[in-house]
């Protein structure tokens, strides 16, 4: 069975732990709406930021996730709002990176969308463990892999329309670098995240889940 979607009371630790993540996630976000490139911009990549935020806060009682989840959605985030300052093009650490490396673009935009595949799983993976018959194994692997296909392919859906309702203002948005497979790699790079998120953090993510059902 399932385990029960009603966790146990947070421990002060717990509940302390979350609002430190939510008072330097909102820091983060005030600083980064100082001068951004582009305000459009920065608008667009926050959003989910401003989606997010709320809805955890409403389901805080109802549906706690494990401080696991919390933890990755805070550094998420991080990457959301450093990229939509800088615009992901013109990140300074990206483009450090760069140039240590000899690469061809600033890989910024690469690195946000790898954790547009890391982040997701773990949050899928939690949902269906906690509220479907699913049990761990192969097919919750394989379907917690096609969500964040799904996540992805619908956020390169978001950035097309994007770019026809704005046209050439939807550069910086868009972030490609004239590459044009850059679709391609975002969605690659998210299942890449995905599984990484998998094979690295199932044991961590499962002790925690034991944990917030007093198991």
């Amino acid at each position: 069975m399932p385990l029960i979607s009603s966790p146990l009371e947070p421990t002060r630790n717990e509940a302390r732990h979350a609002m430190v993540l939510l008072i330097l996630g909102c820091a983060a976000l005030a600083l980064s709406s100082i001068a951004p490139r582009s305000r459009l911009t920065w608008f667009l990549e926050v959003l989910p930021v401003f989606i997010a935020g709320p809805l955890l806060l409403l389901t805080w009682q109802r549906f706690r996730l494990t401080l696991l989840a919390y933890q990755l959605i805070f550094i998420h985030s991080l990457v959301l709002i450093v990229g939509a300052h800088y615009t992901y093009a013109l990140v300074p650490a990206g483009e450090w990176l760069q140039e240590a490396f000899g690469l061809a673009r600033n890989p910024y935009d690469r690195i946000g969308h790898f954790f547009q595949g890391f982040v997701p799983a773990i949050i899928t993976r939690e949902i269906l463990l906690r509220v479907t018959p699913l049990q761990r194994g192969r097919m919750l692997f394989f379907l917690v892999c096609c969500v964040a296909l799904a996540i992805s392919a619908f956020y390169e859906l978001l950035e097309w329309w994007g770019a026809l309702f704005m046209g050439a203002r939807a550069e910086a948005f868009l972030g490609t670098q004239g590459d044009v497979w850059d679709t391609q790699w975002d969605m690659c790079l998210a299942l890449v995240g995905a599984l990484a998120a998998q094979w690295l953090l199932a044991g961590w993510h499962d002790r925690q889940l034991a944990r917030l059902q007093g198991l």
